[in-house]
Formats: structure tokens, C-alpha cells, sequence
């Protein structure tokens, strides 16, 4: 579309600076074949949830590059980080943190002192912040678990007095020195709008924790083969293979074409200390006439297909159009409740279950051929909500998928 040969890298989390003006295309899912990015199916013109740090770019080849690569669906695996290091390499000793600023102890913006800065606090720049760092900060200051990571100047700070840039995390380090950075003492950190962009962090003390029931989800899993013509709330929620849209297209007798589903059961148990709840408030929830149900998150779980090579063949998103209680250990009663517009949520002791017979629980595997492939389901994949680890939210299996069957098995729970 730009007119270079091919891709080198994507980017996210506002890598080259926060959006100035409106986001305009939100959860876009493209195979790699299209010409222009209208062409990929994306949730309509201005519609999104986005913040201000969540804007996606791209690393283009130049026009000397002479390697291409075949088209695959783009994968789900967060960008190669380059240009990178550790912080602990830049510093000789450890960093200090503190939180100010906020209504409580447990909150408030990212103070860090740098060994050798005679005792002066200074800030980390926001960009890119998530909760994965917060994560990180909240663990280093003994305060627990991140509930939001917040880039902004709320709290309160002087962009003057950022002296990190850059910090990039994997969640499950003990400090903020085991993580990635880019710059450290005079940096550039981009801050558009009137609003700091100040790194920020809530701490909690209960959190909590999903993880995917992958014995039900290798029990359940089986082939169904349905036609187009029964298919078409999952067509409105881009649940089948872009090949369905183009059948579409065809006009006369689309209807009749049959797609093969792979169908399973997804339940999800909250192991955590609290309630799982929804990004959104209540009053930002979508209705979906087709379904006849509140949306409470546009993604709550990623469903992928994955060939020997590491490409991702098929895939199917899940919007949560419900999170509720629907079963609990002894002794833990449901809270959350979906109709009549009820608060959704998944309680502690308490799990979520989609059904095989529930539309879009399933992957389109039409298009791909007989062989073995990984199966993989991950929940909360985008780490907008806080959790004790983000290290048990998907559930990656073996799947051994012939003409007339599909196995699902040897099971392990790994990360989004």
C-alpha cells in the first residue's frame, strides 16, 4: 500500500509517539494478501476502545531489500524488540522506586532513583508503559499486584525530570532493572496534547488470575461441518475465514456453501484472591442485536491454529459477550450475572464456560489441509486487565487433524 517491497517489523504501544487525533480502525485482521489496510475486516470506521498509547506502526523494507517472504496470517506474538538492552547493563547498582501522588500509598506516578544521582528522583517516561511494567514496580515496591498502568500526568510529575525511556517488560521480573530500555538520563519521551506522559501505577493487594480448563478443551473438541446459511451472526462477528466473506461475494447460492468448524468448549476458572471484571464500565458496553447481548470486552480470548513453522494457518477471536458465574466450588456463591443487563464478571473459586454449541466457539479450519499442527487458546491475550501471572492464560495443545476427524491433546498451559 506504502509501495515498499515488504515488511521488517511491527510496533505497538504508541512505539512512535502517542495518537494526536482519532483512532479510525480498531482489532483490524488482515491475511497478508490485501491490497490496502480497507480491505482487512476491522470493527467499522472510528469504532475502538483504544488508548492513546495503543497506536500500531510497521518497519518497512527498503526497495534494496531482495529477500520476500509468502504471506501468513500476522502473528500474535508481541513485536521482536530491537536496539534494546538491559537496564542493570547501563548502571552500576540497583534503582530505587517510590510512588507519588497518588489518593493512596498504593498508587501514584513511578519515581526512580539512579544509582550515582546523588539522591535525586526522577521519572519514567510513559511511553509504551503497560501493565506488564506495572506489574514489575508493584513487585519491586512489595505492594504486590498491578490493577492499571496509567501514562499520564494525573499523578502529578515535570516531563524535565523523566530519566528513563524506553522500559519494556515481561511481567515476571523481580525489579524494573531486569527489564529492557532504551535511554537512560537525558531522554527523548514523546508527551502530544497538554497531558504528561508520565508512567503511572494502582497496586492492589488481591487480584485476580484466569486460567483455561485445557482438560475440557481436549474433551470437547470435535469437527462440524455447517453451511453459510446458518452461519450468519458469525459472519457479523468475523468468526469464520476471510474465504467465507469472498463466498459471500459470489452471490447466488453462497448460503449453501459449508464450512468445517473445529467446535470446543472453553472454560476459563479464576484461581485468583478477586472478582475478573471487564475493562469497560457498564455504560460503554456494546449492544450486538444478532446475539441479542452486551459485548463487556472486544477481545476476551484468541483462538489460533499454528503450522510447524510458527505461521498461524486459522483463527477465531471471541468477543466476551458475557463473563458470569456459572459454576463455583462449595461454599463460593455466583455474583455475576448476564441478563437483564446484569454485572459481568468471573468470581474467585468461580468459572466461565463456553459451551461448543455456542456460536463462534470454534476455529474455521476450511482452509487448511490434513496434517499436525499446535492448537493454542489464550484468554485476557491483550493484558488489559491485571492478573497474579499472565504466564498461565493459555492453554497450547497438539492437534492432529485429518479428513474426517480432529485430535485435540498433550496439553500444557504457557502464555498468551
Amino acid at each position: 500500500m506504502l509501495g515498499f517491497p515488504g515488511l521488517k517489523k511491527v510496533t505497538h504501544s504508541g512505539r512512535y509517539g502517542h495518537v494526536r487525533g482519532s483512532y479510525w480502525m480498531d482489532n483490524l485482521f488482515c491475511y497478508g494478501t490485501e491490497e490496502r489496510l480497507s480491505e482487512c475486516r476491522f470493527d467499522g470506521w472510528g469504532t475502538h476502545d483504544c488508548e492513546l498509547d495503543e497506536s500500531a506502526g510497521v518497519v518497512c523494507e527498503t526497495h534494496f531489500s531482495t529477500t520476500t517472504v509468502a504471506p501468513t496470517l500476522p502473528p500474535r506474538d508481541e513485536p521482536v524488540i530491537t536496539n534494546k538492552t538491559k537496564l542493570s547493563h547501563a548502571i552500576e547498582g540497583k534503582t530505587k522506586l517510590r510512588l507519588i501522588g497518588g489518593r493512596s500509598d498504593q498508587e501514584g506516578r513511578v519515581e526512580v532513583m539512579l544509582p550515582g544521582s546523588n539522591g535525586t528522583w526522577g521519572l519514567i517516561c510513559g511511553d509504551g508503559w503497560s501493565l506488564l511494567e506495572g506489574m514489575v514496580a508493584c513487585r519491586q515496591l512489595g505492594m504486590h499486584y498491578a490493577q492499571a498502568a496509567l501514562s499520564t500526568g494525573y499523578f502529578g510529575g515535570n516531563m524535565s525530570n523523566v530519566v528513563i525511556s524506553g522500559i519494556k517488560c515481561h511481567g515476571n521480573e523481580e525489579n524494573l532493572d531486569q527489564c529492557l530500555h532504551e535511554d537512560v538520563g537525558e531522554v527523548f519521551c514523546p508527551h502530544p496534547g497538554s497531558d504528561p506522559n508520565i508512567a503511572g501505577v494502582t497496586c492492589v493487594s488481591k487480584i485476580a488470575d484466569l486460567v483455561p480448563d485445557h482438560m475440557e478443551l481436549a474433551r470437547s473438541a470435535h469437527l462440524e461441518d455447517k453451511q453459510l446459511f446458518f452461519l450468519q451472526c458469525a459472519m457479523e462477528e468475523n468468526c469464520l475465514a476471510q474465504s467465507a466473506v469472498k463466498v459471500q461475494e459470489t452471490g447466488y447460492g453462497w448460503h449453501l456453501d459449508t464450512r468445517r468448524l473445529l467446535r470446543f468448549t472453553a472454560r476459563i476458572v479464576n484461581q485468583g484472591t478477586e472478582a475478573f471484571r471487564p475493562i469497560l464500565p457498564k455504560q460503554y458496553w456494546e449492544w450486538h442485536a444478532c446475539h441479542m447481548h452486551y459485548h463487556s470486552m472486544e477481545v476476551f480470548a484468541h483462538y489460533d491454529v499454528i503450522d510447524a513453522d510458527g505461521n498461524r494457518v486459522a483463527e477465531g477471536h471471541k468477543a466476551s459477550f458475557c463473563l458470569e458465574d456459572n459454576n463455583c466450588v462449595p461454599g463460593v456463591e455466583p455474583v455475576f450475572k448476564c441478563a437483564n443487563f446484569g454485572d459481568q464478571g468471573i468470581s474467585p473459586g468461580c468459572t466461565d464456560t463456553y459451551a461448543y454449541n455456542i456460536d463462534c466457539q470454534w476455529i474455521d479450519i476450511t482452509d487448511i489441509k490434513p496434517g499436525t499442527y499446535t492448537f493454542k487458546l489464550a484468554v485476557n491475550p491483550e493484558f488489559k486487565v491485571g492478573e497474579m501471572s499472565f504466564d498461565n492464560n493459555a492453554a497450547v495443545c497438539e492437534l492432529i487433524y485429518s479428513e474426517t476427524t480432529a485430535w485435540v491433546g498433550n496439553c500444557s498451559l504457557a502464555r498468551p
